[in-house]
C-alpha cells in the first residue's frame, strides 16, 4: 500500500478531493503516488503538471501548531446527524463517505460534509509533537470549490471509544468501493465536547495539494484505546505528509 492509483475524473466534478482520503481529481491519465519510496511526498510535484503546487505552493498543509495568535473567532456551528457506515479502504486511508445532510456553518458559509478519514501519525503537530492519529472531516462550500476541513487529534486512552467502534471494527483490509456495513454512525459523537479551534488557510495534504482549504483544527483531542489505534495502524502506519512551512500566513486560536 505504498502507492495509490489516481484515475482521471470528469472535469465537471470540481475538487471533491479529500485531505488524504478522496481520489484526487487530475487530468493525468494515471499517476502513482504514496508516502514512501518512489512517488513519495518529496516527488509529488514532479509526478504530473497538476501536482506542481505540491512543491511550489506557499500555503501548504499540514503545519506545526505553535505561536498562534489568540483572538475572538466565531464558533463552528456543527449540524451533524447520523450516517450509514459507508466505509472504504481506498488505498491510502480508511474513509467513510457521509450521507447528505450533515454540514457546518463557519463565518456564515455552509459547508456540506463529504467524508471523513484518518492519518497515522497525525499530520498536524502541536509544538512539534504528533498524536498517534488524526481524523479529518472534509466539507465543501455549497457555492464554490472551497473546502473546510475539521481536524481532530486522536490520542491513546484507557478504554475503547464506543463512538468510533463501528468504524474501527469494520475497516476493510482490502482496497475496494465503499460499502455500508455495521451500525450507523452518530457523527457528533466523534467530536470532542470542547469545540475551540486553531485556524489557518492551507491546502490538501495529498496531490494535487490545491490551496483551497480553510483548516479548523479542534484544540481538544479525542481518545481511542490502544487496541483501536493499533488496528488502524496495522493497515496504515505512515500516511502523513511531512510538515510544511507556515510562512507569512496567520495562525489563529479561539480565545476563551
Amino acid at each position: 500500500m505504498k502507492t495509490v492509483r489516481i484515475f482521471a475524473l470528469l472535469a465537471i466534478l470540481p475538487l471533491l478531493a479529500s485531505i488524504g482520503g478522496l481520489l484526487m481529481i487530475s487530468n493525468a491519465d494515471e499517476v502513482q503516488w504514496g508516502y514512501e519510496d518512489d512517488g513519495g511526498p518529496s516527488q509529488w510535484a514532479e509526478l504530473a503538471p497538476e501536482f506542481v503546487i505540491c512543491g511550489e505552493g506557499k500555503a501548504q498543509s499540514p503545519i506545526d501548531i505553535r505561536d498562534a495568535v489568540e483572538t475572538a473567532l466565531v464558533d463552528i456551528e456543527f449540524h451533524y446527524g447520523v450516517t450509514a457506515n459507508n466505509i472504504v479502504n481506498n488505498g491510502h486511508t480508511i474513509q467513510v463517505d457521509a450521507d447528505a445532510g450533515s454540514h457546518i456553518i463557519y463565518n456564515g458559509i455552509t459547508y456540506d460534509l463529504l467524508q471523513f478519514h484518518f492519518h497515522a501519525p497525525s499530520e498536524h503537530t502541536v509544538a512539534g509533537e504528533a498524536a498517534p492519529m488524526e481524523i479529518h472531516f472534509v466539507h465543501k462550500d455549497r457555492n464554490s470549490n472551497n473546502l473546510a476541513v475539521v481536524g481532530v487529534l486522536l490520542n491513546e486512552g484507557d478504554v475503547e471509544n464506543e463512538a468510533y467502534a463501528p468504524i474501527i471494527d469494520n475497516m476493510p483490509a482490502e482496497i475496494g468501493a465503499p460499502d455500508a456495513v455495521g451500525e450507523d454512525i452518530a457523527l457528533g459523537e466523534l467530536l470532542p465536547e470542547s469545540r475551540g479551534y486553531f485556524t489557518y488557510q492551507g491546502s490538501l495534504t495529498t496531490p494535487p495539494c490545491s490551496e483551497v482549504v480553510r483548516w479548523l483544527l479542534l484544540d481538544a483531542p479525542v481518545a481511542l484505546s490502544a487496541k483501536q489505534i493499533a488496528a488502524y495502524r496495522a493497515l496504515y502506519d505512515g500516511n502523513a505528509r511531512p510538515l510544511q512551512s507556515l510562512g507569512a500566513r496567520d495562525l489563529l486560536h479561539t480565545s476563551r
